[in-house]
Parts: C-alpha cells; sequence; structure tokens
C-alpha cells in the first residue's frame, strides 16, 4: 500500500494509505471526503463547546437582540422551551447573543466535553506524528460518537434552525464563512505530488512505480488554485538546528579573535625546555621552604 502524507499548503492533514493500482478519480474522491469529513468534525466541535456553555442556538430573528428588544418586538422562543437539557438547565447569557443561555448542568457538560474531546484526538493532526492513516469510517465513527453525546443530552432534539443538527442532517449552509473557504467540493478537486497534477485519469502507479511501499507527500487543491508551494529542502527543525549550528560557531570564532595573540605562549606545549626537564628529571619541581 502507498502511504500519502496528505497536505493542505504546508500544513499536514492526515496519513491515507491506498494501494498503487488505484485510480486516481477515486483516490482523489476519497482523499476529498476525508478532509471535508475532518472539518465538519472540528465545525461540530466547536458549536458543541458553545452548546454545552450556552444552551440551544435562539431563532434567527432573535439572534443579536437585548432582552428589552426581544421583549418590545413580542418574539418567543418556542423551541427553547421544548429543548429542555437532561437533568434541567442551568442559566448562564450568551454575551454574543446567539444561543439561550440554558445551559446543561455540569455533569451533561461533561458528556458533552468528552465526547468533543475524543473526536478531536480520532481526527487530531498529531495521528501523522503517530504514523495512524485516518479512513472515512473513522471520520464516520466520531461524527457518531457526537450525535450520540447530543441525543442524550437532548434527546428530544435541537431545534431545525440549529448548526448541529443542520450539520448533522448535511443542511448546513457554509456561504459567506471561512469555514466554507476551506471545504473543497470532491468535484473540483485536486492532488498533486512533486510539483505535478495527478490526473484522475490516471493511476497512481503511473506516477509513483509500483513499489507498493512508497511514501509521498500528496497536496490537495481546489481546481484553478495553480501548483501548490514546493515542499523545502529540509525541515523547518533542521533549519532551527542549522541555524542554531551557525550561531554558536560565529561565538566561538569571535572569542577566539578576541583572545592575545601570545595568549598560547604560557601553554605547556609552548615551552621550549620542557623536553630538556623531561630528561633531567627535574619536571614539575616546586621550591618552597619547608
Amino acid at each position: 500500500m502507498v502511504l500519502l502524507h496528505v497536505k493542505r499548503g504546508d500544513e499536514s492533514q492526515f496519513l491515507l494509505q491506498a494501494p498503487g493500482s488505484i485510480e486516481l478519480e477515486e483516490l482523489t474522491v476519497q482523499v476529498a471526503r476525508v478532509y471535508n469529513g475532518r472539518l465538519k468534525v472540528q465545525r461540530l466541535c466547536s458549536e458543541m463547546e458553545e452548546l454545552a456553555e450556552h444552551g440551544v442556538f435562539l431563532p434567527p430573528n432573535m439572534q443579536g437582540l437585548t432582552d428589552d428588544q426581544i421583549e418590545e418586538l413580542k418574539l418567543k422562543d418556542e423551541w427553547g422551551e421544548k429543548c429542555v437539557p437532561s437533568g434541567g438547565a442551568v442559566f448562564k447569557k450568551d454575551d454574543i447573543g446567539r444561543r439561550n443561555g440554558q445551559a446543561p448542568n455540569e455533569k451533561m457538560k461533561q458528556v458533552l466535553k468528552k465526547t468533543i474531546e475524543e473526536a478531536k484526538a480520532i481526527i487530531s493532526k498529531k495521528q501523522v506524528e503517530a504514523g495512524v492513516c485516518v479512513t472515512m469510517e473513522m471520520v464516520k465513527d466520531a461524527l457518531d460518537q457526537l450525535r450520540g453525546a447530543v441525543m442524550i443530552v437532548y434527546p428530544m432534539g435541537l431545534p431545525p434552525y440549529d448548526p448541529i443538527r443542520m450539520e448533522f442532517e448535511n443542511k448546513e449552509d457554509l456561504s459567506g464563512t471561512q469555514a466554507g473557504l476551506n471545504v473543497i467540493k470532491e468535484s473540483e478537486a485536486q492532488l498533486w505530488w512533486a510539483a505535478k497534477e495527478l490526473r484522475r485519469t490516471k493511476k497512481l502507479s503511473d506516477y509513483v512505480g509500483k513499489n507498493e511501499k512508497t511514501k509521498i507527500i500528496a497536496k490537495i487543491q481546489q481546481r484553478g488554485q495553480g501548483a501548490p508551494a514546493r515542499e523545502p529542502i529540509i525541515s523547518s527543525e533542521e533549519q532551527k538546528q542549522l541555524m542554531l549550528y551557525y550561531h554558536r560557531r560565529q561565538e566561538e570564532l569571535k572569542r577566539l579573535e578576541e583572545n592575545d595573540d601570545d595568549a598560547c605562549l604560557n601553554s605547556p606545549w609552548a615551552d621550549n625546555t620542557a623536553l630538556k626537564r623531561h630528561f633531567h628529571g627535574v619536571k614539575d619541581i616546586k621550591w618552597r621552604p619547608r
């Protein structure tokens, strides 16, 4: 199996294994799905952290309004009255005005936070350092864990306009957001390796050969963005070590220049009578009164 280290720009994303005989059409779609799936898990984790702190989403027409404005406009959060967390709610006002402030109690909050940490660990970029490959099954497992935690805390479900529910139902609207810019459509995804585009009409082995133990760094791009930057010759860590070595060497040379040129004459190896005294047996004789 060929090991692909997938990157977006210079940033590591995940590891993926694929046979060399795989069609690049299939591989590109597979990489794009895992990449977008990881983004979905990250978005859900971010929103669920807010859910644990401030409760469910307010209706769009009530978001950002003060209590006086809501009362004046006679607006009512009907879903907020239905969506009460298990074990009762604890009021914690949302300063941004996006959520209703009816947060879960401490026990239910911990259920959400623990699940969030587990889901983040599954799709973490640290999996690259650990040599663990991320598959679509792992991404789905993380999504299922998050869905289960929400069902435990909110068995009646979330409002239809809540971004968490919309993510689970694949109805999220990311237009005009930074998160939307990060998503790459499967039909527009491109893989690049060694400054060459891996064309979908070919097989992976056409580029990397038939050695199944090959490891490559593949970069995923949106079509039309051009070729990604080439990988640096040395890593950032190696560059730091190199700079540290030259800095130490420079300091050492500076100290040598500052030393007196005649200072070496006081050294034992510079004594021109040392050999004579050695043979006479008068080496290291010290004269002092007894």
